[in-house]
């Protein structure tokens, strides 16, 4: 039987692996101190965009709320913001209005495909008068 501090660090390692940080993930010090076996676990606060990430990573939604995306349709680079049917909404880099795109036309992003997105975007942004 592994430690309750093994188990909070795997779930730590877990979470992170998904894109989701849990600052006050650590085991609850009441029970780590009593004398029950099993410690419980405090999974602690969190924001409510972290919140909706985690809800959608454990629905199993691909790819999951928060992740960036590209539309293979026209090559436009989004946020997820959820799932409605087969279709995922999209939010452009750095805010703008949503879109739907069909779960089979989405790709990951690629990190210097998010780069140049948000590039775009400021650039865009300095020339405004």
């Amino acid at each position: 039987m592994r430690s309750t501090e093994e188990v909070v660090e795997s779930l730590r390692q877990a979470l992170v692996d998904v894109g989701i940080v849990l600052p006050s993930l650590c085991v609850d010090p009441v029970t780590g101190a009593s004398e029950e076996p099993f410690a419980l676990v405090e999974l602690g606060r969190c924001n409510v965009r972290v919140a909706d990430r985690l809800a959608s990573v454990v629905r199993g939604e691909r790819p999951p709320v928060g992740a960036h995306a590209v539309d293979a349709r026209d090559g436009r680079v989004g946020e997820v913001m959820g799932h409605v049917g087969g279709s995922v909404q999209l939010r452009p880099v750095a805010g703008g209005r949503e879109w739907d795109c069909p779960q089979v036309s989405l790709a990951a992003a690629r990190p210097e495909e998010l780069m140049r997105a948000r590039l775009r975007r400021t650039n865009h942004e300095s020339v405004r008068p």
